[in-house]
C-alpha cells in the first residue's frame, strides 16, 4: 500500500455482513457494510493488500509482453459454440442458455440454471485460454465450488490450470488498458 496521501482504493458501502476486498482492475475496493470504518479494514489487511498490489504491479509488466488477438464477432461466438458443445459432450452436461455481454468483473459465469454468460472481452484472448475459460464453466455444471473435486476435474484436461489462471490475470490487465480505457 503506498504511503503517500492520494487515495489508492475506492469504498463501497452496502448491506452485508462482512467486508469484503476486491482488485478487479488494479485498484482497491472495500466493500463494507454501513458504518464500518474503512482505515481499520485497511490496516487490518496491510500485509495482504501489500502483497496483491506487488502482485499486480509484476502482471501488469509481464502484460506488456503480451499481445491482444483481433477476432471477428461472429468468429468469436462460433468458437465458443463450437467449445460448449464439445466440453458439454466430454463432460455429459449440458446447458440451458447462454448469453453474451460485456462483463466488468469476470470472464463468463455459470448459473444454477444451467446458463453460460460469456464476458464479450474473451474474443481478445488467444484460443487456448478461451478453451479453458469454456471448460472451467462446463465444469461449474458438475461441480458448482471451487473445491478439490472442481479443481480434479480441470486437472484432467488442463495439467497446468494455475498458469492458465495466471495468464488469464495477466490478460485481465491487458484489456482494461488497451480496450477499456
Amino acid at each position: 500500500m503506498q504511503n503517500d496521501k492520494r487515495q489508492r482504493f475506492e469504498v463501497s458501502f452496502r448491506s452485508i455482513k462482512y467486508p469484503r476486498l476486491e482488485f478487479k482492475t488494479g485498484k482497491l475496493l472495500l466493500v463494507l457494510p454501513f458504518g464500518q470504518n474503512p482505515e481499520a479494514v485497511l490496516n487490518k489487511h496491510k500485509k495482504w493488500i501489500e502483497n496483491k498490489e506487488r502482485l499486480i504491479k509484476d502482471y501488469m509488466k509481464e502484460a506488456e509482453k503480451k499481445k491482444i488477438f483481433k477476432r471477428e464477432e461472429k468468429e468469436f461466438k462460433e468458437l465458443v459454440y463450437s467449445l460448449i458443445k464439445r466440453d458439454c459432450e466430454e463432460l455429459k452436461e449440458k446447458v440451458n442458455k447462454i448469453f453474451f455481454r460485456k462483463m466488468k468483473t469476470k470472464w463468463a459465469s455459470c448459473s444454477k440454471r444451467r446458463n453460460l454468460t460469456i464476458n464479450t472481452l474473451m474474443k481478445f484472448l488467444p484460443d487456448y485460454l478461451i478453451e479453458y475459460i469454456i471448460f472451467h464453466e462446463i465444469a461449474h455444471l458438475k461441480e458448482r465450488k471451487h473445491n478439490e473435486n472442481f479443481w480434479k476435474i480441470i486437472s484432467k484436461k488442463f495439467k497446468n490450470y494455475e498458469e492458465m489462471e495466471k495468464e488469464l490475470f495477466i490478460y485481465w490487465f491487458l484489456i482494461w488498458k488497451e480496450i477499456l480505457f
